[in-house]
């Protein structure tokens, strides 16, 4: 596997991540490539470059067993489902995106011309694959332990996660409630828009309730997008009526 060559402003740029993210790597290259995105590797017509999906594989393996032993461990009391919907709480576009800007991945990740201008340093998906790339790369690097010390202070400091929704349903039933409480207008969700490869597809899907979008939601499922979508419908409700 090639990598992308680390000049010396590329070095500086990689040590500034390394401060803020708390982590040293053994292997900068590993970080490195943690952060080339598919439009930089496709637009590198004269080097072999790779980027960085075979690593966000491995990230997004490794977060959810440990966001999954985390949860299993600290909350007993969970029946299997309720812990499924909690990690899909925490282990989303969203949170991921949260957390990448938090690190100002956006500065680091390497895009193409097209990616960039597009406002690809911003874009969640792009934000939540590459902090998955980065969780995998850590682990290459340096094992189970500092990337459990990592995810545990991501995901589960400063108040984050660690109080357990009193309700659990899934968004799309609590929107079906709030909807059924104030009428009978049906609720529609439909697909807008799909991109991506076979084995890395990414959804936006709009929720309708009585033809009207109350909300747009994208991941990297269809359920996962209209979840997300019916959490922005509930939470535009929420301040219509306040």
């Amino acid at each position: 596997m090639t990598g992308v060559k680390i000049g010396s402003k590329r070095k500086k740029e990689l040590q500034k991540l390394q401060k803020t993210i708390g982590y040293l790597f053994n292997n900068e290259s590993l970080l490195n490539q943690s952060l080339v995105h598919r439009s930089y590797a496709n637009e590198q017509s004269t080097l072999e470059v790779y980027d960085n999906e075979r690593l966000e594989f491995l990230g997004d393996s490794i977060l959810g067993m440990i966001v999954s032993n985390f949860l299993f461990n600290e909350y007993r009391k969970l029946s299997e489902g309720e812990l499924s919907k909690y990690r899909a709480k925490i282990v989303c576009e969203e949170s991921l995106a949260e957390i990448g800007k938090a690190f100002h991945l956006g500065e680091y990740v390497l895009l193409g011309k097209g990616e960039r201008s597009n406002g690809g340093k911003t874009r969640n998906s792009i934000l939540a694959d590459t902090l998955e790339a980065l969780i995998g790369a850590m682990y290459l690097d340096g094992g189970m332990a500092p990337v459990q010390r990592f995810v545990l202070q991501c995901f589960f400091s400063e108040g984050r996660f660690e109080k357990v929704p009193e309700d659990l349903k899934d968004h799309k039933t609590m929107l079906q409630e709030i909807v059924q409480k104030n009428g009978k207008e049906p609720i529609a969700y439909h697909v807008v828009r799909e991109w991506g490869p076979d084995h890395d597809k990414r959804f936006e899907v709009q929720v309708l309730v009585g033809g009207k979008v109350i909300g747009t939601g994208t991941g990297k499922t269809k359920k996962e997008a209209e979840q997300q979508a019916a959490f922005k419908g509930i939470r535009g409700i929420s301040k219509e009526t306040e």
